[in-house]
This record gives structure tokens, sequence and C-alpha cells, in this order.
């Protein structure tokens, strides 16, 4: 969807001609560097966009939730990025949207139901609370298939039906469709999705997006509404890899509420953009699983094989693994 994102100011002075439509969290933090922009004409830009686009125009209908004070946060960035000459944190007034199953104390987390339309959590989950510590601001809970398994992908009874950006006649997928939407129309930059099945994945290739299932235990799932206790992580869901590996360097954590984060404890690196280089694949092994591929497919595949092959991976071709069923305690049989 191809519309104009001139970052607007709305009384907090001009943003020189900073366009909003793909900004990443290096271009943002470039232009507070260079004085081009503010915390607040950044915020007031994209609340510009979710107010032209989201309810009407096209009516993405991505958000069931946007925060009412997320200009207050933005003057209080500002405010802070003056006093000590700098970015708060490594996501500086980095706006964020959450799926709507992930607490927020300030924002319902409905998990796409009305029936939890009204109470508010009683504290922000460990992703919540982690991206504000880094300075960003999560600008809004993203609509989602209800109770995260749904009939049709991205509705809700909470907040109705959501469209694919770049096609409105089009599936978003699910269930996080609705965070994904949002960074496709350039809603927000970052967004987190949770995925026990393809809920991250799905989206993700729906609207053009990076982002990725992380392994079980590398993100704290307290605060998260539950659907499997064996199968939930949540993820990233972005325009890039490199704000994906951001986004992993900020939720990516032990977390004494969430059992499972125990065992990334000692193994989660200092900084994820460092893999992010030409020789990054250099004593990886790789295996391919052909028959979960269909011939569609696989030619697409068998170029990415070969081009990790030239970046230094080892690659098991054609791996099958074993049907265990004692491994999936708790997953349904479908």
């Amino acid at each position: 969807m191809a519309v104009p994102a001139t970052a607007s100011a709305h009384g907090s002075g001009s943003a020189r001609g900073f366009v909003l439509e793909e900004a990443t969290v290096a271009s943002i933090h470039q232009a507070f560097k260079s004085g081009k922009l503010t915390c607040s004409q950044l915020i007031d830009g994209y609340l510009t966009r979710i107010l032209a686009y989201e309810n009407q125009g096209p009516a993405i209908n991505s958000l069931i939730s946007v925060a009412v004070d997320a200009k207050a946060q933005a003057k209080a960035l500002d405010a802070k990025y003056k006093r000590q000459h700098g970015r708060v944190g490594p996501l500086h007034c980095i706006p964020v949207i959450l799926k709507d199953n992930i607490d927020t104390k300030d924002m319902p987390t409905t998990g796409g139901s009305k029936t939890l339309i009204t109470p508010l959590p009683a504290k922000d989950s460990y992703i919540a609370k982690a991206f504000r510590d880094d300075g960003a601001i999560i600008l809004g809970k993203g609509n989602m298939d209800e109770w995260a398994h749904g009939g049709r992908a991205g509705y809700s009874s909470a907040g109705g039906q959501t469209l694919n950006p770049y096609d409105l006649s089009r599936s978003p997928a699910g269930s996080s469709g609705g965070p994904a939407a949002a960074i496709a129309a350039n809603f927000a930059v970052l967004s987190i999705g949770s995925d026990t099945g393809g809920s991250i994945r799905g989206p993700v290739n729906a609207e053009s997006l990076a982002g990725m299932r992380p392994t079980l235990g590398l993100v704290s799932r307290a605060g998260i509404i539950p659907f499997s206790s064996t199968f939930d992580s949540a993820g990233p869901m972005t325009r890039t890899v490199t704000d994906s590996a951001l986004v992993l360097n900020t939720i990516a954590g032990y977390d004494p509420a969430d059992p499972a984060t125990k065992q990334s404890q000692g193994k989660i690196p200092s900084d994820y953009t460092k893999y992010l280089k030409k020789d990054s694949l250099k004593g990886a092994r790789i295996g391919v699983l052909r028959n979960y591929v269909n011939a569609a497919n696989a030619p697409m595949m068998d170029a990415a094989i070969q081009q990790m092959r030239q970046l230094g991976a080892t690659v098991v071709d054609n791996l099958v693994l074993p049907r265990r069923r004692s491994t999936c305690v708790g997953s349904t049989t479908r």
C-alpha cells in the first residue's frame, strides 16, 4: 500500500521531510542524531497514519488498542534525550505493536475476545517491560484470530477483520495477522507475534515481512495468554532482518516466571546483529527436511540452500526426523 508518509508535526515542529514509509530502527536513530526528527514528531507521524488508514480509507483494522499516552511518552523521551545528549536505550522512541495476547499495563489484553475488552492487566508482560526498559514506545495492540485459534484468519470479536495492506482482498494470515498488517501498513516499526503452529511465519509471509519463531525457552512467555505450553513462542515481525535481530537483543533472556527460559542461560549472544555478515554461516550445520516442501516451492528452496553453502554452511540434505508422539506431550493430533 503506497500512501503519503511524511512525518507530520501537529504542534511539535517540522519533521524536515523525514519519511516514515519503510523506516527502520537505524534510519530513525540517524534522523534523531542529525536533528531532522524528534520523538514527538515521529510518534505524531505514526498516529496520523493510523488515523488515516486504520479505521477509515482502506480501513486496515489491524489494531485493537492504541496507547492514549503515546504523545506524553514521546515528550518525556525527548526531554531525556536532550538532558543526556543521546538515546535513552537501544530502541529509543521506536514504536512497537504487540499482539493482543501479550499483557500491557496501560492497554487491555483481549486475546481477540470482547469478553476481555475492559479490564487492564495488573502489570506488563516480560516482553512489554523489556521494550520499555530499552526505550521503546508500545504504540498499540494488534488484532488477532480470537484466542489465537479462529475460523477466519485475522478476525476477532474484539477487533473485527484485519485486511492485508498489500492487497485488501487477500488474507493477512493468522493468528498474528494484526501486528503484521500494522507493520506492513507502516503504523509502527517493530511488532511481536506469538507462534504455536505458524502464527508468526504465516503472516510475515503474507505481508512480505521478516520474522521468526524463536526456539522455545529463548523468550519468556510470562504475561502471554497461553495456547500450548509445549509449543508457544513469541517473536519479532519487522520489515528487515536487522530489525528482527535488534528485537531479539531486547526480548531474549532468562525470566524466573517462565522456567523454560532457564535452558537459555549462558547461551544468548550479546548482540544478534553481529551474525548479519557474509561469513556468519561458517561452521553452521543445517538440515533440510524435503518431505515438508511441495514441488512448486522446491526451486526457490534449492536456491536458498545453495546460497547457504556458498556462505560456508554445511548442509545435510534430505534429513528425515523420527516421528515421536512422545515429544508432543500436550499437543493435539491435528
